[in-house]
């Protein structure tokens, strides 16, 4: 069986951010960038799977300017087997997202789409069950546990919901979404990294994929949320309550 992983190339999560002058959107240039943490735990997933003989062979998915090939070498480094990069000159949303790895899907033909439950960019949380409604291909999602049965070719996944865990079984092939914790992503080696170098990635345009890259949505204005007023230390509760009924207004 082939899994196909799909990662994305953002901002990393420990650099503050910052908006650009004209509140267009975030600042990117001479910023850190670094796969999406939701995508690491996802191809850590399929990497564990193939591990344990239930695939074949993991292929990593990215997709934007040629910049996003440095993540897709940290994924061939992670373990991934080859990669696939989609070349785009502008920002993809969700559904071109989806409709560009439905074609790769018909072509790469794999048996298993692992991908992260959202990019922490835009924290859409869509592209998961938008590719698995093109696909018509069954989904669970938040998983924080995938079990596998390569005789039934099933996968059962328990996914994480507001009252607790529920426990899905997916006949395959299937798209998963991962949530934090399903795993804990390895760290790419030394020796990996210089054998990652070497490991093939093809290269598709989506004119080449007959998909056509379009947004039905404009951002307005992105800023930053409003500051946080100073706690202030109250004496009472008598005080309290005055503070949450005549400045609060909540009670």
């Amino acid at each position: 069986m082939k899994i196909m992983v799909p990662v994305k190339r953002v901002v990393d999560y420990a650099v503050k951010i910052r908006i650009k002058p004209d509140k267009s959107g975030v600042e990117t240039q001479n910023v850190k960038m670094s796969m999406n943490p939701f995508c690491e735990i996802a191809l850590e997933e399929a990497l564990k799977i193939k591990e344990s003989g239930l695939a074949k062979e993991v292929v990593a998915v990215t997709m934007g300017p040629s910049n996003c090939v440095d993540t897709l070498r940290t994924g061939l480094a992670m373990g991934a087997d080859r990669g696939i990069h989609v070349e785009a000159a502008r920002d993809l949303v969700p559904l071109s997202v989806a409709k560009v790895l439905k074609k790769l899907v018909e072509v790469e033909n794999p048996g298993l789409l692992i991908l992260g439950k959202q990019a922490i960019d835009d924290d859409c949380n869509q592209t998961g069950q938008m590719i698995a409604a093109l696909l018509g291909w069954p989904q669970g999602t938040f998983a924080s546990k995938v079990v596998l049965d390569k005789e039934k070719q099933v996968a059962t996944v328990d996914r994480e919901v507001d009252g607790g865990l529920e426990t899905l079984c997916l006949d395959l092939p299937a798209v998963i979404t991962t949530d934090l914790r399903l795993n804990q992503p390895r760290y790419a080696t030394l020796p990996n990294i210089m054998k990652a170098k070497s490991k093939p990635i093809k290269r598709y345009t989506p004119e080449e994929l007959n998909v056509e890259i379009k947004s039905d949505l404009e951002v307005v204005q992105v800023t930053e949320p409003p500051k946080r007023k100073a706690g202030v230390i109250l004496s009472s509760v008598d005080e309290l309550i005055d503070k949450l009924k005549n400045e609060a207004h909540v009670i």
